[in-house]
């Protein structure tokens, strides 16, 4: 149940017996030479979605913009300055919580997002007044991780990885762009603003192999990785 397809009513109805929702956030950035600018916002709502399915919990807009300042040297990246992301946050936060919402579970497809998100979460748990909140990124999440291991290891790498293109091409399958030969990608390394990130990176890849993605692998890992939100959604709701 999404909050933008319900009507108020609706919504006020759902409030008389839940406190709680998903928020995904994610990111609109590059995710290499086959995928989707929007892979990050992409993957963190519709495994929203379908965690929202299964605790029967309403789920926000997505917030699809976050910080990709090192990627903005790869046409159609989108970044927010920390302090912009960190206004919408308590905005969202603001907004649900004047209507009644408790519990704000945020969904996260997006590492660059990480760490904001645990400062913002830190500072909202710790007014004597408004929301809980939570986030999880759902590629760490138990069994998701366990299933990337086992289905991709080490070729997952760190960006642009087979497991969010599958996720993405399960979610959209007509967009799906099989991936060109591709040399072996980068290994991490550190690197300093976007033109020395591209220069490190050229295709835009860190230690990824998108060969390996599919839409099969995509159902498997978005089923996965909706139980183990599920499960903590629950955990989280239940301690008030």
């Amino acid at each position: 149940m999404q909050l933008q397809l319900s009507t108020w009513a609706e919504v006020e109805a759902y409030l008389r017996t839940s406190t709680g929702i998903l928020v995904p956030i994610g990111s609109t950035e590059q995710h290499g030479p086959n995928g989707l600018i929007g892979t990050d916002a992409i993957t963190a709502e519709m495994i929203a979605r379908r965690a929202g399915e299964l605790v029967a919990a309403l789920v926000a807009p997505t917030i699809s913009v976050g910080l990709a300042e090192h990627h903005m040297a790869f046409p159609g990246s989108m970044t927010l300055l920390p302090a912009t992301l960190t206004a919408v946050i308590e905005d969202y936060a603001a907004s649900l919580a004047r209507h009644g919402f408790r519990h704000l579970y945020f969904v996260n497809g997006h590492g660059g997002n990480i760490g904001l998100l645990r400062r913002a979460s830190e500072a909202l748990n710790g007014r004597a007044e408004g929301p809980r909140c939570r986030f999880v990124n759902w590629w760490l999440a138990p069994r998701t991780k366990a299933l990337r291991e086992t289905l991709y290891g080490e070729r997952d790498g760190q960006h642009a990885t087979p497991s969010e293109l599958s996720v993405v091409w399960f979610t959209h399958p007509t967009h799906e762009r099989p991936a060109p030969a591709l040399p072996v990608a980068p290994p991490m390394q550190r690197w300093e603003g976007a033109a020395h990130y591209r220069a490190m990176f050229p295709d835009g890849r860190i230690g990824s192999d998108p060969q390996l993605a599919s839409a099969e692998h995509g159902a498997r890992l978005c089923a996965a990785a909706a139980e183990d939100i599920a499960e903590d959604y629950r955990t989280f709701i239940a301690a008030g």
